[in-house]
């Protein structure tokens, strides 16, 4: 029975090494901004300059996407539970209370925005419903990435570069431990699970901030704000919700995790600076592409 452990675990490992160094060959095709052929005309500049920058785009695409389907094989797993379990608390637990902060002023706003607009049509009944209907299908999944971006996906990024750079991912490597299980995958895992709960914390704080703004502060009756949230608040619309935490999890896991595994491998820096600007790399590409998911995700939903 020992044969096969013997000769399993080099595969495994031959395997993995090949999709990293496919990885580690796309970023830095994508990271090359020598000249291109046929630039030299001055007609023909602007163009090659445009191609290349988008080809760098695939390439690094492609990289990310190899990255997240290796981290993905490795997630769920049983010998995960402890590292997932101390993540967990990292991005979820330790972020709750930046969320409730956000999200209850947030909330006021709304309120208080709202009373002022839909008095000029007598239908400040609706207070309650563009409160919470804002707040769970559009407002409380993306502030809620964008607060834990800027929270833990920073730090994220900032370990695994300093792992990356320290040389203890290539320890790794050398006891035939794979990477995305140890290191990416618990934190995948973890934002998948911690998203939706922190989303669902902000929209709860959010109607609440609502009911302070609209009930406690200007009169509203507070029968009919709760009554127009209920009303007017379907299932599907709190499902859309989660839809989208969850695809904000994978993304922004997926980014933070891939800049940081990376950071060696950057042409505008090295050492502890490269880990710095994967860090601005990781928070700012996050944020963009929280953005743009949710515009595709949304047009998908409804």
């Amino acid at each position: 029975m020992m044969l096969p452990m013997l000769v399993f675990v080099p595969v495994f490992n031959c395997n993995y090494i090949g999709k990293e160094n496919l990885m580690m060959e796309l970023i830095a095709k994508s990271q090359n901004n020598g000249p291109v052929a046929g630039s030299g005309s001055a007609i023909l500049r602007p163009f090659a300059y445009i191609g290349r920058k988008v080809i760098n785009w695939v390439n690094n695409l492609g990289a990310a996407a190899i990255f997240l389907y290796m981290a993905l094989l490795q997630t769920f797993r049983r010998k995960q539970l402890s590292k997932t379990i101390e993540q967990v608390y990292f991005i979820g637990a330790r972020s709750i209370t930046i969320i409730m902060l956000v999200s209850v002023f947030t909330g006021m706003v709304l309120g208080l925005q709202a009373y002022h607009s839909l008095s000029k049509f007598g239908a400040q009944g609706a207070v309650g419903s563009l409160v919470a209907l804002s707040l769970i299908m559009e407002l409380g999944p993306v502030l809620t990435a964008i607060m834990i971006t800027a929270r833990a996906g920073s730090a994220i990024a900032a370990e695994i570069g300093i792992q990356r750079i320290s040389e203890q991912i290539d320890a790794l490597h050398t006891m035939h431990i794979n990477p995305m299980r140890y290191v990416v995958s618990p934190k995948i895992t973890a934002a998948i699970i911690s998203f939706p709960l922190l989303t669902a914390v902000s929209d709860l704080i959010g109607i609440f901030g609502g009911y302070i703004s609209g009930v406690v502060l200007l009169g509203l009756n507070g029968s009919v704000y709760w009554n127009s949230v209920l009303k007017y608040v379907a299932m599907s619309d709190i499902t859309n919700g989660f839809t989208k935490s969850i695809v904000f999890a994978v993304i922004v896991a997926t980014v933070c995790c891939f800049q940081g595994y990376f950071a060696h491998m950057r042409k505008d820096s090295h050492g502890a600076q490269a880990v710095g600007l994967a860090t601005t790399s990781a928070v700012v590409v996050s944020c963009v592409l929280i953005l743009i998911s949710d515009y595709v995700v949304t047009s998908l939903l409804l």
